[in-house]
């Protein structure tokens, strides 16, 4: 199974890599192409869940705070 890397982009969209099943809160996949997608974090994005560059234009500043930890990981 190939590996999925998810990273926190400074001041941006979350950056996913790698095979992940997008859904919704009621459980429906959202389809995407490629292998990578990029997640809006500042909530202004028009086509949400992706990112539109929106973050740009408004000045979000999203900063990374603490460390969480994957869900199973001991601590």
């Amino acid at each position: 199974m190939a590996e999925v890397q998810i990273t926190v982009t400074r001041n941006g969209p979350y950056h996913v890599k790698g095979p992940v099943k997008l859904v919704d809160h009621r459980g429906n996949e959202i389809p995407y192409e490629g292998d990578e997608i990029w997640l809006c974090r500042c909530g202004g994005s028009q086509t949400k869940p992706f990112c539109d560059g929106t973050h740009r234009k408004i000045g979000f500043q999203g900063a990374i705070a603490v460390p969480v930890k994957a869900a199973g990981e001991s601590s």
